[in-house]
């Protein structure tokens, strides 16, 4: 998956018998530097959830990890 052919991933889990509703977010963004982070967000549908970011210094290697 190229960060230039794509947009974000947006996932939803949704079990009503279980009383779930999550949400994922994935996506690549470019850094000032000609690297790349991947940006993972996700959480309960509704709320801000949790964000975590992990930069490389190759985008090639940030569609790897999202991949």
């Amino acid at each position: 998956m190229s960060s230039k052919e794509t947009g974000p991933v947006h996932l939803r889990r949704i079990d009503a018998m279980r009383n779930m509703r999550r949400f994922y977010v994935l996506a690549i963004q470019p850094t000032l530097f000609g690297g790349a982070s991947v940006i993972r967000n996700w959480g309960r549908i509704g709320t801000n959830g949790q964000s975590m970011v992990q930069t490389f210094d190759q985008p090639g290697e940030a569609d790897s990890a999202l991949n």
